[in-house]
């Protein structure tokens, strides 16, 4: 089949073939992006279950954040190496295969385990899925083809918590997991007989010191900050020295990457201010967004007992003010830049997390649904005008290393807000365990949580700097990055 369109002087219409083969990537994706935003619903679940405390149970997002962040890098190499189709399949069953292993854990650590293993596919299936995608419709309708591609993502904040509040509801945790393993075995089959074979390219040497270096970097310095949830000393040696090691690793990996030629992540785009300020912004973002979603559903069910399917509703309001604005976002961003909007967004964000800051063990429902609706509305306006404006600042031959460099900037910033203020929620509540110290913990958390948005606003205002005084009076073009990791960043 070939991966071209078939008429290229005729109009612009989307062959029937091409939406069975989005079909079949999107059955992938919804895979990897759903699994997510139901586990998030489950931590007070699994804590109890596992009979491990919040701070360490976090580990079960953090590690699968992680290890979508090594991970992402390396998947454009490998489709080059062995052939999208090839990548695509082996993500998928390798994602398949951890699911089914994460639903036969027995112990919190054999979890953590298992999803890092399911980590490794699920980290290729969306940028391996786009580049296929991309490669059947061709560039004049990739557009409409990844606006299809990118609604599964875009549902994932909505239905992932409902989801996964049935689930825990009716069934056990492990059902968390297992319910992926029918769907892969569908998957699987399909994506043997209809992706097309496409051709493997130039991979060049893959740069295993650089993989070895930022992982090693990424993961030690996120250890070092889970594990000051549980000393009362902040200097203990297991909090300082995985922390000092972390930073030291990836400063060396800064400096390898400098003077390697095809470095895994090519810190030489830092140059452009855009880019920087941009990723700054997206790291920050991450840190805000993927960190604050493990409190919303630990307040609803440890401190307002509500069940799990009423939490996953009332997790909907921020993935549907997302939903709403996004789109909306990439208009603005092509009449006002990309720097100004995510100013926007950023001050959105700042404004509705100021209120959770105050939340009490009775405060009204419908008004934290409401704050958490404008909430998801920053975060909507903020994601995509910041990546959109880092992709439009490189050169298209620069982009398939700023792609895999803002994600994985995004990954390592949620795994490190999400343990920040699991350790914050934790440290806050005490030892005690009485209502005060549960609603003082929260109050707490928040309090960080906003101020990790209020940092996000220093590198906004250097992106719309930047982007006024190298195009003075002229909006921002638009950017040619792929929309759908933007996206797909609302529901992780």
């Amino acid at each position: 089949m070939a991966v071209n369109d078939h008429h290229p002087a005729a109009d612009d219409r989307i062959e029937p073939y091409v939406w069975r083969i989005a079909g079949v990537v999107i059955l992938g994706m919804i895979m990897s992006i759903l699994d997510t935003t139901i586990v998030n619903v489950a931590l007070p679940t699994l804590s109890r279950e596992l009979h491990s405390p919040i701070d360490q149970v976090q580990w079960v997002i953090t590690g699968y954040l992680l290890a979508l962040a090594a991970v992402i890098p390396l998947s454009g190499w490998a489709a080059r190496r062995f052939g999208a189709r090839q990548v695509y399949i082996f993500a998928l069953t390798f994602f398949t295969l951890g699911s089914a292993l994460c639903a036969l854990a027995t112990s919190v650590d054999e979890l953590i385990f298992f999803r890092v293993l399911q980590g490794i596919g699920g980290g290729m299936i969306m940028p391996v899925g786009q580049l296929i995608m991309a490669q059947v419709a061709g560039p004049r309708r990739m557009g409409r083809v990844m606006g299809i591609v990118a609604m599964p993502a875009m549902m994932g904040p909505i239905l992932g918590p409902i989801i996964g509040g049935l689930i825990l509801q009716n069934l056990n945790w492990p059902w968390i997991f297992l319910v992926n393993v029918p769907v892969g075995l569908v998957a699987i089959p399909l994506c043997i007989r209809m992706l097309p074979q496409t051709e493997a390219g130039e991979a060049g040497k893959l740069d295993v010191t650089g993989l070895l270096l930022m992982s090693g970097g990424a993961t030690s310095l996120v250890y070092g900050l889970s594990e000051a949830g549980s000393h009362a000393d902040l200097t203990a040696p297991s909090v300082i020295w995985p922390i000092v090691a972390g930073l030291l690793l990836i400063a060396i990996f800064a400096w390898h990457a400098l003077r390697t030629e095809r470095p895994l992540l090519d810190v030489r785009l830092y140059a452009n201010r855009i880019f920087a300020a941009a990723s700054v912004t997206t790291f920050v973002l991450g840190a805000a967004l993927f960190g604050a979603m493990i409190l919303v559903p630990l307040y609803y069910q440890d401190l307002r007992g509500e069940s799990v399917v009423v939490t996953g509703l009332l997790t909907g309001p921020q993935g549907l003010g997302a939903l709403i604005t996004m789109p909306l976002s990439g208009r603005l961003m092509q009449r006002f830049g990309g720097g100004r909007i995510a100013l926007v967004g950023v001050s959105v964000l700042c404004l509705s997390t100021l209120p959770l800051c105050f939340i009490g063990g009775d405060t009204s429902i419908l008004l934290i649904s409401i704050t958490l609706f404008i909430r998801g509305m920053g975060i909507g306006l903020s994601f995509m005008p910041a990546m959109s404006a880092a992709f439009a600042a490189m050169r298209p031959d620069q982009l398939s290393d700023a792609t895999p460099q803002l994600n994985v900037l995004q990954r390592v910033g949620g795994a490190i807000g999400t343990a920040v203020l699991a350790v914050v929620l934790t440290r806050a509540t005490g030892l005690i365990h009485t209502p005060a110290h549960a609603v003082a913990g929260f109050q707490a958390a928040y309090w960080a949580s906003l101020g990790i948005c209020v940092v996000g606003l220093i590198p906004c205002i250097v992106l719309a700097r930047a982007e006024r005084s190298k195009r003075p009076g002229a909006p921002s073009r638009p950017a040619s990055g792929p929309p759908v990791e933007a996206v797909e960043a609302v529901g992780v």
